[in-house]
């Protein structure tokens, strides 16, 4: 046959196809009608199941089968999304927990962080909520959390992500177990400075202190010593508090400037980070559930139906609705072995019609869905 004989015949059976679509999804929207009368929920897994079982079997190949049965798979989504779609117009949709305010309030009594003072945590806390607030240090990220959760401060500031070392995973299995409210983020551009005591120089240096991240981001620079000591800390900034309290000028830490102005000790080697865009995105939680009134980044985690196709389908609501996804991550489900929790951040506010037809969709279908924040 000509090529071009055979894309007018194409062109015929799609026009067909077409018009058999529009006529299934008027029929789909009475669907949903009668689901929004009885209650029912849109998905109907077993129907869907023997639905695909059914089409398959008019297929006359093993490929065509196949087909078919992909093809369904997307109607019988696009199906869903319709009646979804009736929920939202009939104000039937997705009670959001969050008020609305105009700002993040700043004026507030007390931030709690993670770190001593001049982690980056600390500049953070400073940078965002201003020189004369009160931080308070804790040891660990999870007694951040706590404080936030038991009220005992007003904000907590965590680090989730470095351009270098990747998602910090603590917090992210933290935030699933404490479910606080992410208000806000931070980038702190992170610039290691190797400090030593007043009178140490280079040629003094023998043992080097650092968080094993920091360590790690400096490792081009370290290179240059071979014969350094390199032992890990808790965090950059207990180091050089370290070395102070040892008073050995054969010391030094892996830190940041600020923690060599509050310890006093002396800047060795500024900037010795071999990524010059290195930098840390810190999260800024509360336990209040608000968001600003232009945010336009939502966070959330979900657990799926451990079974093909189940992140899939879920994405391809972000997809129908125009949403860009900004960030997707992957973290083992304790208890579960080889099933994970998934946390996307995508673009948009929780009272755009968009985002709320998406979420809608994805609460419906996924096994378990935690809004986070819109920041």
């Amino acid at each position: 046959m000509d090529l071009m004989d055979i894309r007018k015949q194409l062109d015929e059976i799609d026009k067909e196809m077409v018009g058999l679509f529009e006529k299934r999804m008027a029929l789909c929207k009475e669907v949903a009608k009668t689901k929004l009368q009885t209650g029912k929920k849109v998905l109907d897994r077993e129907r869907e199941l023997q639905k695909l079982s059914a089409v398959e079997e008019l297929a006359h190949s093993e490929f065509n089968k196949k087909g078919v049965q992909e093809l369904f798979k997307q109607i019988m989504a696009t199906s869903r999304k319709l009646q979804y779609q009736a929920m939202i117009d009939r104000d039937m949709g997705l009670d959001m927990p969050f008020r609305i305010v105009e700002h993040i309030p700043k004026e507030t009594k007390k931030v709690v962080y993670q770190g001593v003072p001049g982690a980056y945590s600390y500049v953070a806390s400073k940078k965002y909520f201003g020189e004369n607030v009160e931080c308070q240090p804790v040891k660990t990220f999870g007694q951040v959390m706590e404080a936030v959760v038991n009220k005992e401060c007003s904000y907590g500031v965590l680090p989730i992500e470095n351009t270098t070392a990747g998602i910090v995973n603590d917090v992210y299995d933290l935030l699933v177990k404490y479910n606080p409210t992410i208000v806000d983020i931070i980038d702190i551009k992170i610039s290691h400075a190797l400090l030593g005591l007043p009178e140490a120089e280079l040629s003094n240096i023998h043992t080097v202190y650092s968080h094993p991240q920091g360590l790690m981001q400096c490792s081009d620079f370290l290179e240059q010593y071979p014969n350094w000591r390199q032992i890990a800390q808790a965090n950059t900034a207990g180091s050089a508090k370290k070395v102070v309290e040892e008073q050995d000028k054969s010391q030094a830490a892996i830190a940041s400037k600020e923690a060599a102005e509050i310890y006093g000790l002396k800047v060795l080697k500024e900037n010795i980070v071999h990524n010059q865009k290195n930098a840390t995105r810190f999260i800024i939680v509360s336990n209040e559930p608000v968001c600003k009134k232009n945010a336009d980044k939502v966070f959330l985690y979900l657990e799926l139906p451990h079974e093909s196709g189940s992140l899939y389908g879920i994405l391809s609501h972000f997809i129908f609705n125009d949403l860009n996804l900004t960030k997707i991550e992957s973290r083992p489900i304790v208890g579960k072995s080889w099933e994970y929790r998934f946390f996307i951040e995508f673009e948009g506010n929780l009272h755009d019609a968009a985002v709320k037809n998406a979420l809608h969709a994805v609460c419906e279908e996924a096994r378990k869905v935690q809004i986070l924040g819109n920041y």
